[in-house]
C-alpha cells in the first residue's frame, strides 16, 4: 500500500470489526449483577412490561440493561448483527435514568429504561452511519437522526446499530466492511435484507425494539424470515431526517423508517412514540398516531399468489391459516385477484433503475461487488441491444413473459421517459384502489411476504425478483404490517408437481424463476434441486402481510393485532428463540 493511500476496504472493515469486537470482549469480562433477577424474566418482557416493572420499582433501567447487552453479545456471536457498539453509553443513560426516577418518581417517557437498536442508516452521534460501504467508515455523525433523538427522549436507551445488505437494495444481509449476517434459526440461511441484523436481534431477543427502513420489502422480509413484528408506513408518517440512503434524491419510489418488535404492542409503541413528530424539520406530515374505530367483523381480501411467482406450500400454508383462524373469529375473508403484479414489478424497476444506479452506486468506491448485488445492476449496465437480446430469448425460448419485462424495464431513462413512468406508477396507484379496495370493500388484506421463506446464503443473485411480492405496496404506498404465523414442515409443506409442473394448479408465475425455487420432481413427485428445501428449512418462520388503504397505519396495528389473536400461541414473541432451541 503506497504512503498516504486511503485504506483498501479490507483494512478499513478489519479496523471497524476490530473496534466493535473489543466493545464486546469488554461486556464478556463483565459478569451479570448478582442480585439482579435471571436475565430471562427481563428477555421475556414486552417493551410496555419492561417501562410497567420499573415504575413498579420491580426493576431498574440497569439490570434491564445489563440482560439484553448479554443477549445482545450472544446474537452477534451466532448470526453477526452488530455493527456500532454503544454499550458503554447505554450504561451510563440507564445509570443516569435509574438515579432521574428515584430522584422524581416519574418516567422519562413511554420507552423509559427500554434498550433499542437502529439499523445502520440512522445517524446516531459520535457513530459512524457506515450502511455498509467503506467509504463511509471513520466519519462519527455529529447529532442523531430525529427518530434516534425521539426515543432518547422518551427514555429509550440506544444500545447498537445493526447490519445492512450491500447498497441497502437487496434482501440478504451482507457487504464488505461488516460481512454476512445470518438466520438465528438456520445458519445456512438468510436473515433478510435489508434490515437483516435488525431482524436477526431481535429474533434473538438482544432488544425489545428496533427500527429499520423499507424501499421494497425491507422491513417485512427479514421480520418474516427471522420470526418478528414489522411496520411499513406510508410515506410520511415518520421523518427520515439524520436517515441518509442509498436512494436519497429518489421520489419516485420513496423510502420510509417503521419499527420492528416482538409483539404487535411493541410495534405499536414504536409508531405511537413517533408517527407526526416533526420538531423543526418539514418531515413528516402532522398526522399524529389517531386511535381508529374498528368494526366487530373486519372484511378481509387475501391470495395466495400473485401470478409473477407461485409462492411455496410454506408461505401458502401461512396466509390460509390466517384466514382459518379469522374466519373462526368471524371476520370475513375473500380470495381476490391481484391485477397486474408483474406490472408493479416493472415500474419498480425502472423508476430506482432510471439513472443507470449511478445514485444507488455512488458511495460504492474499491468496495467488491456482492454477487447479489451485481445481478441487481446488471440490467442498465447492458447495452440495449443485448438487454433486448436476452429478453427476447426469455419470452421466446422460456415463454417467460414476466422476467422478460423485467430485463426490459431495468434501462436508463430520459426525463421524459421517467416522468412518463412516474404517471404509470400513478395510473397503476389508482386502477390498484379501484379493483381492490373500491370493488371489494375491503378492510385489509392479507398475503405472502415471499415466495420461499428464509433463503439459503448465495442465492439472492438469481431470485432478487421474489421482492415483486412485496414492492407491489411501495409502489401503490400502502401501509403493511408483518406477524409470524407459522414455520416450515419438512414432509406436508414439500413442493410437489402442483409446484414443479406449470400445467398443475393455478398461481403460476415465472417459469424460470419456479424451476430454480422447485427444481424437478423426483420419483415421489417432491422437487428436487432447486432453492426451495422443505427438509433443510423445517423450522424456518413465515410470516404474512398485513395490508391496508393508505394513511391507515393506525388500522393496520389493529388489524395485526385481530390476525394475531386469532391464530393465538404457536411459538413467537419473547424467548422464542431460546424455546425452539430447547
Amino acid at each position: 500500500m503506497w504512503p498516504f493511500a486511503p485504506p483498501t476496504h479490507t483494512h478499513v472493515a478489519r479496523r471497524k470489526q476490530a473496534a466493535r469486537d473489543e466493545a464486546l470482549r469488554a461486556v464478556r469480562r463483565r459478569p451479570f449483577p448478582p442480585d439482579a433477577y435471571p436475565a430471562e424474566v427481563y428477555l421475556r418482557a414486552t417493551a410496555r412490561e419492561i417501562v410497567e416493572r420499573i415504575y413498579k420499582r420491580d426493576w431498574t433501567a440497569s439490570d434491564v440493561l445489563e440482560a439484553y447487552i448479554a443477549r445482545a453479545t450472544l446474537a452477534q456471536d451466532i448470526t453477526n448483527c452488530l455493527t456500532e457498539v454503544m454499550f458503554c453509553e447505554a450504561r451510563a443513560q440507564a445509570k443516569a435514568l435509574d438515579a432521574e426516577f428515584a430522584s422524581t418518581g416519574r418516567l422519562r417517557g413511554p420507552l423509559h429504561g427500554v434498550p433499542v437498536s437502529f439499523k445502520d442508516v440512522f445517524d446516531v452521534q459520535g457513530h459512524d452511519t457506515t450502511m455498509g460501504f467503506s467509504s463511509r467508515a471513520h466519519q462519527p455523525r455529529f447529532e442523531d437522526a430525529k427518530v434516534v433523538a425521539l426515543v432518547r427522549e422518551a427514555g429509550g436507551i440506544p444500545i447498537a446499530k445493526t447490519n445492512v445488505a450491500q447498497l441497502v437494495f437487496f434482501f440478504e444481509c451482507v457487504n464488505p466492511v461488516w460481512g454476512r449476517s445470518l438466520n438465528p434459526y438456520t445458519r445456512a440461511y438468510t436473515c433478510g435484507g435489508t434490515s437483516g441484523g435488525e431482524a436477526a436481534l431481535l429474533a434473538m431477543d438482544g432488544v425489545p425494539l428496533g427500527w429499520g427502513t423499507d424501499i421494497g420489502g425491507s422491513l417485512r422480509i427479514p421480520a418474516s424470515f427471522c420470526g418478528i413484528y414489522s411496520l411499513k408506513p406510508g410515506y410520511g408518517r415518520i421523518s427520515l431526517t439524520g436517515s441518509p440512503g442509498t436512494f436519497d434524491g429518489l421520489e419516485a419510489i420513496r423510502t420510509v423508517a417503521g419499527p420492528m418488535g416482538r409483539s404487535v404492542d411493541d410495534v405499536e409503541l414504536g409508531a405511537r412514540l413517533v408517527f407526526g413528530k416533526q420538531g423543526t424539520e418539514y418531515d413528516p406530515a402532522p398526522l399524529p398516531y389517531r386511535d381508529p374505530d374498528m368494526p366487530n367483523r373486519l372484511r378481509f381480501g387475501f391470495y395466495i399468489s400473485d401470478n409473477y411467482v407461485k409462492p411455496s406450500p410454506a408461505s401458502q400454508r401461512a396466509v390460509l391459516e390466517a384466514v382459518d383462524a379469522l374466519r373462526r373469529a368471524g371476520h370475513e375473508c375473500i380470495e381476490f385477484t391481484v391485477p397486474q403484479a408483474h406490472r408493479a414489478m416493472e415500474i419498480f424497476i425502472g423508476l430506482t433503475a432510471a439513472d443507470g444506479y449511478k445514485t444507488l452506486t455512488a458511495d460504492l468506491g474499491s468496495d467488491p461487488v456482492e454477487p447479489g448485488v451485481s445481478s441487481l445492476l446488471l440490467g442498465p449496465w447492458l447495452y440495449g441491444w443485448v438487454r433486448n437480446s436476452v429478453a427476447w430469448v426469455m419470452s421466446k425460448f422460456f415463454k417467460d413473459e414476466k422476467l422478460a419485462g423485467t430485463m426490459r424495464a431495468a434501462s436508463h431513462k430520459t426525463v421524459h421517459e421517467f416522468h412518463k413512468l412516474v404517471q404509470e406508477r400513478d395510473s397503476y396507484g389508482r386502477m390498484f384502489y379501484r379493483e381492490v379496495w373500491d370493488k371489494h370493500g375491503f378492510d385489509g388484506i392479507v398475503a405472502p411476504v415471499l415466495a420461499l421463506p428464509a433463503l439459503p446464503h448465495g442465492s439472492n443473485q438469481y431470485l432478487s425478483a421474489l421482492a415483486c411480492a412485496t414492492l407491489l405496496y411501495n409502489v401503490v404506498d400502502s401501509p403493511v404490517g408483518v406477524l409470524p404465523v407459522t414455520r416450515v414442515r419438512a414432509t406436508s409443506d414439500a413442493a410437489t408437481t402442483e409446484w414443479t409442473d406449470p400445467r398443475v394448479g393455478p398461481g403460476h408465475g415465472s417459469p424460470v424463476l419456479e424451476g430454480l425455487l422447485y427444481g424437478k420432481p423426483d420419483e415421489r413427485g417432491v422437487g428436487r434441486g432447486g432453492f426451495y428445501d422443505a427438509e433443510k428449512m423445517a423450522g424456518l418462520p413465515v410470516g404474512v402481510q398485513v395490508v391496508g388503504r393508505r394513511w391507515e397505519e393506525e388500522k393496520v396495528i389493529e388489524m395485526m393485532k385481530v390476525v394475531d389473536r386469532a391464530l393465538g400461541p404457536r411459538g413467537f414473541g419473547p424467548l422464542a428463540w431460546s424455546e425452539q432451541r430447547k
